[in-house]
């Protein structure tokens, strides 16, 4: 493992002392030379204070969004290492004009998105140095994505050339069939470049990724079979290279999967700086598992003491047909929409019930389901609570924030504690609410997701420690959820497992987020009651969703002031 990066971070807030003689004195000379050549004073001071704008550092994030695009080679993003250290020194560069802004003086929500900038930066510098996943993650290469992700970008490391199925309607147009096939033409030589560059030694992670590979084959073969395409002799044409490529790309990584024999966690230390430097969670390694094993614990606590409560109760019946699905789902759906309104929860608009519709699920037959499956046919309420996921997408491309660095999604999956969190939040919070007072069996499987989504991240963490494999670290994840829910289909185990250990701290983003949450919504009403103010529910979740998909630490700042976690993450040494 490589040492840790960053020995110390910029403090934006207070500029030393020896850099403040040294302006000083720059200043003076400035001063001296620009009477010289007739600028006054008062020039001097604009200019100055331009160069310190917001609206400066909202240029130079756009210059720095077009540098995180790798430049191409034929089209295709360019990974090699080569290329990268030529272009490591016009990072530091980016990076120091960021560090040079003194934002002290600024309103704090544009306090909030210079630290955005920051933390992504720091991502670029974390996944060069430290993650690396062009050369360690095979799954880096997938291409094709068939789905939206239910969060602002794809979860985990994604590679710059993906071709989004899903942004197109069969049969397709002409402008469409072109954008396909330009996409679909990138597969090939993105595979070539992946056999040059994955020289890394991450045994479970390589072992897995041939797995997403595989998927990509399957996907590609999938589309030969929609409308319109095996008319079409280009697209047919560009499908079976696309295939033929990448089922050489999978035969290439299993003969090569014998050598690998190293870790694929990143390590504590890594981890926490990781943490705390990019995805602006103010807590370790160690902080992570103590929470996680208290949620673990209180989850299936509450879960006795519920079943305890409810054992004259009639137990959930699961539906056990399309139609009997169909009608579970019809009346899950008014249920949650009718309470988040009627019961002031929060302000619901236009786009909340197309968009919560779109994904009310189907029967899936018991012996298919996996564990969010199980609990769907039980009742839909807890995971349709979770998709505040799909209001919060609506949002962004109905209502975009109307800060330029907020509106779009956050690289490097920053936005996983405060959309994680907040989708898991919610389930406990609406059920604390009064969603399930017509029925209290309900409140059981809340339990039990909140029991899942703990274990699953503990696994993780011990997996970055390298103190488990990918399969060890799923052994917590699946005796640890209650019922025995997580042992009935297995590739809901692997692909979440895999996802944690390609991208650190987002298996345990939905319990820490939810805690980040809850304490924002504490300190919130606390600093209402400190002013005589009633506190509103609506109130809460109307300023939090305004704010946009950022870290829940940024969102406390900005709803309450409160600036202490950030700064301290901000000045805090590496080493101390």
């Amino acid at each position: 493992m490589e040492e840790p990066l960053l020995k110390t971070c910029h403090n934006p807030y207070k500029k030393p002392l020896n850099t403040m003689i040294k302006q000083t004195s720059l200043l003076f000379l400035t001063l001296i030379f620009s009477a010289l050549v007739g600028l006054s004073p008062e020039k001097i001071s604009a200019q100055a204070a331009q160069e310190n704008s917001y609206q400066t550092l909202v240029t130079l994030f756009k210059e720095w969004r077009a540098f995180e695009q790798p430049p191409l080679i034929e089209n295709v993003p360019d990974y090699s290492a080569g290329t990268f250290e030529k272009r490591w020194p016009a990072f530091k560069a980016l990076q120091s004009k960021l560090l040079a802004f003194d934002i002290s003086n600024w309103p704090i929500d544009q306090q909030v998105d210079w630290h955005i900038v920051w933390a992504e930066m720091n991502g670029f510098d974390f996944n060069y140095h430290i993650l690396k996943p062009w050369v360690r993650d095979p799954a880096f290469y997938k291409n094709v994505w068939t789905d939206r992700s239910d969060v602002p970008a794809h979860e985990g490391p994604t590679n710059h050339a993906t071709t989004e199925l899903w942004t197109y309607t069969f049969p397709l147009n002409k402008e469409d069939k072109s954008r396909l096939i330009r996409e679909l033409a990138v597969i090939p030589p993105l595979n070539e470049q992946a056999k040059q560059n994955l020289t890394g030694n991450a045994k479970d992670l390589w072992i897995a990724g041939i797995r997403d590979i595989r998927a990509q084959s399957k996907d590609l073969a999938a589309i030969l079979t929609l409308a319109g395409v095996a008319k079409d002799r280009k697209l047919v044409k560009t499908i079976e290279t696309a295939i033929a490529s990448t089922n050489d790309f999978i035969a290439w990584l299993e003969a090569e999967s014998g050598k690998k024999t190293g870790p694929s966690g990143i390590g504590k230390e890594n981890y926490t700086w990781y943490l705390q430097n990019v995805h602006l969670v103010p807590l370790t390694w160690e902080d992570e598992v103590l929470l996680l094993k208290r949620e673990l614990a209180r989850a299936w606590s509450a879960l006795k003491l519920e079943e305890h409560r409810n054992r004259n109760l009639p137990e959930l019946v699961d539906a056990d047909s399309p139609e009997a699905y169909d009608a579970l789902a019809e009346k899950a759906a008014q249920s949650l929409l009718n309470f988040l309104e009627k019961d002031e929860i929060v302000t619901v608009k236009d786009y909340f019930e197309p968009a919560l519709r779109a994904h009310l699920g189907e029967y899936i037959p018991k012996e298919k389901r996996n564990f969010f499956y199980i609990t769907e046919h039980y009742d839909p309420r807890p995971l349709y609570s979770h998709f505040y996921h799909w209001f919060e997408l609506a949002r962004m491309d109905t209502e975009p924030n109307t800060s330029e660095i907020r509106k779009g999604p956050l690289l490097y999956n920053i936005f996983d504690s405060r959309n994680e969190g907040t989708a898991t939040a919610v389930e406990e919070m609406f059920m604390d609410a009064g969603l399930y007072d017509d029925d209290p069996r309900v409140r059981e499987i809340v339990y039990i997701m909140i029991a899942q989504r703990a274990a699953r991240g503990l696994g993780s963490l011990y997996a970055h420690a390298n103190e488990m494999t990918m399969e060890e670290a799923g052994g917590i994840h699946s005796e640890y959820t209650p019922r025995g829910w997580m042992k009935t289909e297995k590739e809901l185990l692997l692909f979440e497992q895999h996802l944690y250990l390609r991208q650190p701290g987002y298996g345990t983003s939905y319990i820490t987020g939810k805690y980040l949450l809850e304490k924002t919504m504490a300190e919130f009403a606390r600093m209402k009651e400190s002013k005589n103010q009633a506190f509103q529910l609506r109130d809460f979740f109307d300023q939090l969703n305004a704010i946009g998909n950022i870290p829940i630490s940024l969102g406390l700042w900005q709803m309450t002031g409160m600036d202490g976690e950030i700064k301290n993450i901000v000045t805090k040494k590496k080493e101390e």
